[in-house]
């Protein structure tokens, strides 16, 4: 590959509000764009917390432009880096990375085009920026500034560390003159302190945007059948993309394969897979309109496919963070997405097991614990989901009307007398035997199941069996889920998952506390489904009231605007998206553009992408026949 096969000639303009439209296509800022790219322009370090979508790489991107020199940022993936490098091409902007990806020759183009002052933008590996090559490399360079991309990765209490990132800080000790900006859409109080002592930005603003993303519906079902429970959930996304988290590789595997028995086109990544084929499978993901990536989590961060409609969990995700930063992923574009999780006793169990067998220390293992009941509490509250999770960031909302319980409130239980039931079980067991049982065999004592297990015991003769007739299985479940979430109730891992009582079951024995929680849904009952583009709140309500239904004879021009970009992203190389995100080319199909001025006026056509593509769309939009008025 030659140098200028891969670098655009550009001439950055110098004014951060002309960049933003001349080059990306915007009018003005949003949320805290506006004051995060003066400060950084002017020669400030910033540490930045803004939701997936919200516009963070714009808070590097234009400061990169309109300072001298190049912009270079620490990015962890090279997916990641190919995506967005891509993207700033099609905008007419210099911009490379350096990874292992790259040739000897290829390397050494970007290296020379990097002294030469040739690049608006470089993309680097953590790894590779600590070499002693690469950093003598930025002493012969020109610097604008440097972007620590995904920062959350330098806490070691995240579910995303990288050890690499911990020695960044010598970025403020070889180059105290060149501002820094960290960002994250992911960290609480504790990592965002972790972030600012180990990246050395001590001295540095902080920007923090509201978490919300008002477009992201929040569902959370109890698991039954799981997979058939996702089929149902993707039922509803047909011609979709979307991604379906798990936790084992193994289970991502069986998960796939049962969704393409059942006509779903999905694809698999994880860790175990042949490097080959999981970066096959991600180009596809990147590159259709309707696949499903069925993924564990090594899958995920730092892409930037904007027209992802929903994320799905078959088990829960060990923290808040967690489960906030793979949400995420889904409606990048703004436009309304779904996130839907089913979890049950299992997850429960399996994340205490991990924390419990991991090689951290007691610290290690009490954070850990802390965010794992977070997550519990978040998947079992009977109240709003979006009030719990931002809650969990520290920021104070209302209920959103755009969320499981908020569109069908669940009833809440006063468990408590169920609960002294089943720790007076798991006690009278051990009493009789000298040994415990796990929560199957538990739950079918006191459901009254004379199991041979339980007849082989002589469990069917004590005094708990059939105490609990009354209540199905699901909803022992439920109360075991919270007895252990509250430890009340623990998990012998070393001997077959038995449940054994701690000190604290003794005040609920004594009716010092009690226990609430959300009454289990009835086996077989489903939640009523709304339409996906009610009920959601602030500016995405007001955006949708003002086009509360799709035109058909502006959806047949989107299509046809789609079929344009899947033919000229095919011809180039990239993802549709790239050329152009569905948002765009839905502005387009409805206001019709007739002229240049017309198509430069559409939100995301910058100069770069009219001179590029203009004539070819006016040309569509102009061949398509204007809509009909309905007759009165």
């Amino acid at each position: 590959m030659q140098t200028d096969s891969f670098l655009l000639d550009a001439t950055p303009a110098r004014d951060a509000r002309t960049v933003l439209r001349d080059v990306f296509g915007y009018d003005a800022f949003r949320g805290h764009q506006a004051a995060v790219v003066d400060h950084l322009v002017a020669g400030g370090d910033a540490l930045v917390l803004m939701p997936t979508g919200a516009g963070k790489s714009l808070c590097y991107q234009i400061p990169a432009l309109v300072r001298d020199g190049t912009g270079v940022v620490v990015s962890p993936l090279i997916a990641l880096m190919h995506d967005q490098v891509e993207a700033l091409r099609e905008l007419g902007v210099r911009a490379a990375f350096l990874n292992s990806s790259l040739g000897a020759r290829e390397a050494a183009a970007v290296e020379r085009a990097l002294v030469a002052g040739e690049l608006d933008l470089l993309y680097v590996a953590p790894e590779r920026l600590l070499t002693q090559r690469c950093l003598e490399l930025l002493d012969r360079s020109r610097i604008a500034l440097f972007a620590i991309d995904e920062a959350h990765c330098v806490s070691q209490w995240g579910h995303d560390f990288r050890p690499e990132y911990l020695q960044l800080a010598v970025l403020h000790e070889r180059f105290p003159r060149i501002p820094r900006i960290a960002l994250t859409a992911t960290a609480d109080a504790l990592t965002r302190a972790e972030i600012v002592e180990r990246l050395a930005l001590g001295n540095a603003s902080s920007f923090v945007s509201s978490f919300d993303r008002p477009n992201i519906r929040y569902g959370i079902v109890e698991k039954g059948d799981a997979r058939r429970q996702l089929l149902a959930f993707l039922a509803g996304h047909e011609r979709e993309a979307g991604i379906v988290y798990c936790a084992t590789r193994a289970k991502v595997d069986d998960t796939v394969q049962w969704l393409v028995e059942h006509d779903v086109d999905a694809l698999a990544y994880h860790a175990g897979m042949d490097a080959a084929a999981r970066s096959a499978n991600q180009r596809r993901f990147l590159r259709d309109d309707a696949v499903v990536m069925v993924a564990t989590i090594a899958f995920g961060m730092g892409i930037d496919k904007p027209d992802v409609r929903f994320v799905a969990h078959l088990d829960m995700p060990r923290s808040v963070e967690g489960y906030y930063q793979e949400t995420g992923r889904a409606g990048r574009d703004g436009e309304p997405a779904e996130a839907w999780m089913a979890y049950g006793l299992a997850d429960v169990v399996q994340q205490r097991r991990f924390i419990d067998q991991s090689e951290g220390g007691d610290a290690y293992k009490r954070v850990a614990t802390g965010k794992l009941d977070a997550m519990l509490a978040l998947a079992e509250t009977i109240g709003c989901r979006r009030v719990q999770l931002l809650g969990y960031f520290g920021e104070a909302s209302t209920a959103c009307g755009n969320c499981d319980n908020c569109i069908e409130p669940p009833q809440p239980w006063d468990a408590t007398e169920a609960a002294r039931k089943l720790l007076s079980c798991i006690y009278r067991v051990r009493q009789a035997s000298g040994f415990g049982f796990g929560a199957q065999h538990i739950v079918s004592i006191l459901r009254g199941q004379a199991t041979p297990r339980v007849v082989q015991h002589r469990h069917d003769a004590l005094s708990t069996f059939g105490i609990g007739a009354d209540l199905d299985e699901a909803a022992w479940r439920a109360v075991l889920r919270q007895l252990i979430a509250q430890k009340l109730v623990s998990v012998d891992h070393a001997r077959h998952q038995v449940l054994v009582l701690t000190e604290d079951s003794r005040s609920l024995l004594r009716g010092e506390r009690a226990l609430q929680i959300r009454r289990p849904q009835a086996p077989g009952r489903a939640r009523t489904k709304r339409a996906r583009r009610g009920g959601a709140p602030g500016d995405l309500r007001a955006e949708l009231a003002a086009h509360p239904a799709t035109d058909p004879h502006d959806e047949a021009l989107f299509e046809r605007l789609r079929e344009w970009r899947r033919a000229q992203a095919a011809e180039r190389g990239v993802p549709p998206y790239v050329v152009f995100p569905d948002r765009t080319l839905r502005e387009i199909a409805r206001n019709r553009p007739q002229s240049v001025h017309g198509l430069a006026a559409i939100n995301g056509v910058g100069t770069h992408k009219l001179e590029t593509y203009g004539q070819a769309i006016l040309d569509l939009v102009r061949d398509e026949a204007p809509p009909v008025a309905e007759p009165t």
